[in-house]
C-alpha cells in the first residue's frame, strides 16, 4: 500500500512540476511537508525538476534525499544525472561510483557511470560494467557493453559484445545497434541476419526494415532490396524518411535496371533536406550514372556538369568521367555529329590541362586517344602531336613502371602505323622495334615489321 501510496504522490506531483502552473512553489512545498523523510519521493521530485532542466531545484532535492537517508543509491544517480548534464563528466562518474558503492546490485549505477565515463576510456567503462556481472547474472551486461562501444564508435567491439549476448534478450534498441555495428563495418550477410531477426519480432519497426533494405541493396540482391524497400516506406511504423531512404531506393531500382523508377526516387531524394553540397552531389551523381546506364546520354551528361558544379572542389578523375560519358555518346552516333562530341569530350581534357598542371601527362595521352578516335585510319595525323609529346614526358624516365610501359607502347603502335602509310618504312620499323624492346612477343609489332621488310 505505501509503494502504491508513493507512486500515486510521485505521478501527481511530476505532472504538477512539469506544467509548471502559478501555485507551483505551495504545491510542490505541500507534498514536500508530508514526505521530509520519504526518499523515493524526494528522488522523483528531483528528477521531474531536471527533466525540465531546473537544476538548482533538482540538487536541492537531492540534498533533501540524502538528509532522509544519506546512503540512497537513486539520489547519488540524480546527482550524476545533474552534472552529468552540467558537463561536469569526473563529477558524474563520482556519483555514480557511490551509487554503485551503496547498492552494487543496480545495474543503473553502472551502467551510467559507463555511460560518461567512456569519453574518457571506453575499455575502463566497460571494465565498470564487468563488475555488475559478478553482482547481476541475470542482467544482459554484454548487451549494455556493446551500448557503450556502439555509442563511442567503436562499432566491431560494439558487434562482438552484441554477439555474446543471448539475442532473445536483447531489447529493440540493442538490436537495432548490434545491426548497425555490423552494417557499418560492411559485414552485411550478418547485419541481415540480425535485422530479419528483429522483424520475426517487430514486423513494423522502421529499422529493422530499414537495415534489410540496406543490407540488401548493398549486397546487390536487388529484388529482396525492393520488397524490405516497399517494407520500409508502406508497411513500417512512425517511419521517417531522408534523402539517403530515397537515394538507396534508387540503388535498388536501378541494380534491378527500373531505371525510371530509380531516377523518380533519385529526383526525390533531392527535394530533402541535405546538409551539405557533397552529400547532394553525391546523389547527383548516382542520378547522373542512373541516365547512363539507361543510355540517355544527354541527362548523363546535364547532371554530371551539375554534380561538378555542386561538388565544387571536383577533383581531375571527377572531371575527367566527363569526357568518357562524350565518349560513350560519341560512340553511339555518326558523320558530323560523332566528331562534334568527341571535340567536347576533347575539350574537357583542354580546360583540365589548365585547371590541373600535375595531370598534364594523362590529358595529353587522352587528348591522343580522343584525337584517334576523330581520325579512326590515322589519314589525317590527328593524334600524332600528342602520342609524340607523351613519349617525350615518358622516354627519359630512368625507371619506368607498368603504366608507363603500356602507353608507350601504345605511342609506338600509333606512330609505327602512321609512318607505314606515310611510306617512311625506317621510321616506322624503329617504332615496332621499341615495341618489341618492351614487349619482345607483340604480335602487332612483329606482323607490322614483315610489312616494312617487304
Amino acid at each position: 500500500m505505501a509503494q502504491d501510496d508513493n507512486k500515486a504522490t510521485i505521478d501527481a506531483i511530476t505532472k504538477v512540476i512539469k506544467s509548471k502552473p502559478a501555485d507551483l512553489e505551495d504545491q510542490v512545498k505541500a507534498v514536500y511537508k508530508k514526505n521530509k523523510k520519504n526518499e523515493d519521493v524526494l528522488v522523483a521530485m528531483g528528477r521531474a525538476f531536471l527533466d525540465i532542466k531546473d537544476t538548482v531545484n533538482a540538487t536541492q532535492y537531492v540534498e533533501y534525499a540524502l538528509k532522509a537517508n544519506k546512503k540512497y543509491a537513486p539520489a547519488f544517480i540524480l546527482q550524476g544525472d545533474i552534472a552529468a548534464l552540467n558537463n561536469d563528466g569526473g563529477a558524474a562518474a563520482g556519483y555514480y561510483n557511490q551509487a554503485i558503492y551503496f547498492d552494487p546490485k543496480d545495474p543503473e549505477g553502472y551502467y551510467k557511470y559507463a555511460s560518461v565515463y567512456r569519453k574518457i576510456s571506453p575499455t575502463e567503462a566497460v571494465g565498470r560494467l564487468e563488475e555488475l556481472r559478478a553482482q547481476r547474472p541475470d542482467v544482459v551486461v554484454d548487451g549494455m557493453i556493446g551500448h557503450i562501444y556502439y555509442i563511442s564508435n567503436e562499432f566491431d567491439k560494439a558487434a562482438e559484445s552484441y554477439a555474446k549476448a543471448d539475442r532473445n534478450k536483447l531489447t529493440e534498441k540493442e538490436l537495432t545497434e548490434y545491426a548497425m555495428a555490423l552494417y557499418f563495418g560492411q559485414k552485411y550477410s550478418e547485419s541481415l541476419e540480425i535485422a530479419k531477426f528483429g522483424l520475426t519480432k517487430l514486423p513494423r519497426d522502421a529499422a529493422f526494415n530499414r537495415l534489410a533494405f540496406f543490407n540488401c541493396t548493398d549486397m546487390e540482391d536487388y529484388p529482396s532490396a525492393l520488397n524490405y524497400a516497399d517494407a520500409l516506406f508502406n508497411k513500417s511504423d512512425s517511419a521517417k524518411f531522408s534523402y539517403y531512404d530515397y537515394t538507396y531506393y534508387g540503388n535498388a531500382y536501378n541494380g534491378n535496371k527500373e531505371y525510371d523508377k530509380a531516377v523518380a526516387m533519385y529526383q526525390k531524394a533531392l527535394e530533402q533536406k541535405i546538409d551539405n553540397n557533397e552529400k547532394r552531389a553525391g546523389v547527383i551523381k548516382q542520378l547522373s550514372d542512373c541516365y547512363l546506364a539507361k543510355e540517355d546520354y544527354s541527362n548523363a551528361i546535364k547532371y554530371y556538369q551539375d554534380y561538378l558544379t555542386t561538388l565544387g572542389n571536383a577533383s581531375a578523375n571527377d572531371a575527367a568521367a566527363l569526357a568518357q560519358i562524350y565518349i560513350q555518346y560519341a560512340d553511339t552516333l555518326s558523320d558530323t555529329a560523332r566528331i562534334d562530341m568527341f571535340k567536347k569530350a576533347e575539350q574537357v581534357y583542354v580546360d583540365m590541362e589548365k585547371k590541373y598542371p600535375d595531370a598534364l601527362e594523362y590529358v595529353t595521352f587522352m587528348r591522343a586517344r580522343v584525337n584517334s578516335y576523330m581520325d579512326p585510319e590515322t589519314k589525317e595525323g590527328l593524334a600524332k602531336p600528342y602520342y609524340e609529346k607523351v613519349m617525350g614526358m615518358i622516354e627519359p624516365r630512368a625507371e619506368k613502371s607498368a603504366s608507363d610501359n603500356a602507353r608507350l607502347v601504345e605511342c609506338y603502335r600509333y606512330l609505327g602505323y602512321y609512318y607505314l602509310l606515310k611510306e617512311d618504312k625506317a621510321t616506322s620499323t624503329s617504332y615496332w622495334n621499341k615495341i618489341l624492346a618492351i614487349d619482345p612477343e607483340n604480335e602487332i609489332a612483329k606482323q607490322a615489321l614483315t610489312l616494312t621488310t617487304k
